[in-house]
C-alpha cells in the first residue's frame, strides 16, 4: 500500500500563487507516476500535471500549461505543484495521485492505483 499525503491548499486572490505538495509513504518501490487531478464543484474530476519519476518527464493538461510547475521534492518521495497566475476556474478540491510509470494515460484516473484525501483551493476574483 502507498499513502498519499497532500497539503498546501488554501484561498487565493485571481493572480495570486500557491504551492501544494504531496509525500508519498509505504511501499514507495512501486511508485513510477505522481500526479495531480482536480475536481470543481458539479464537475468531473480532471487531470492537472504528471511527474514520471524515472527520467522526470512533465506533462500537463493545457490550460495549466505555462502557470503551473509540477517537481520532485528532494529527500523524499515528494511531488510539488507550483501554481501561478491563478484563475477563479482553477477552483477546484486537487488530489494527488501515485502509480506505476505511464506515459502514455497519465490523464486518466485508472493510471493510478492510489490517490489522498484531496486539498482545497480556492480563488477569488
Amino acid at each position: 500500500q502507498v499513502q498519499l499525503a497532500e497539503s498546501g491548499g488554501g484561498l487565493v486572490q485571481a493572480g495570486g500563487s500557491l504551492t501544494l505538495s504531496c509525500t508519498a509513504s509505504g511501499r514507495i518501490f512501486s511508485i513510477g507516476s505522481m500526479a495531480w487531478f482536480r475536481q470543481a464543484p458539479g464537475k468531473e474530476r480532471e487531470f492537472v500535471a504528471v511527474y514520471i519519476w524515472s527520467n522526470g518527464n512533465t506533462y500537463y493538461e493545457d490550460s495549466v500549461k505555462g502557470r503551473f510547475t509540477i517537481s520532485r521534492g528532494i529527500g523524499k518521495v515528494m511531488v510539488h505543484l507550483q501554481m501561478n497566475s491563478l484563475r477563479p476556474e482553477d477552483t477546484a478540491v486537487y488530489y494527488c495521485a501515485a502509480g506505476p510509470r505511464n506515459e502514455l494515460q497519465y490523464s486518466r484516473e485508472t493510471a493510478y492505483g492510489y490517490w489522498g484525501q484531496g486539498t482545497q483551493v480556492t480563488v477569488s476574483s
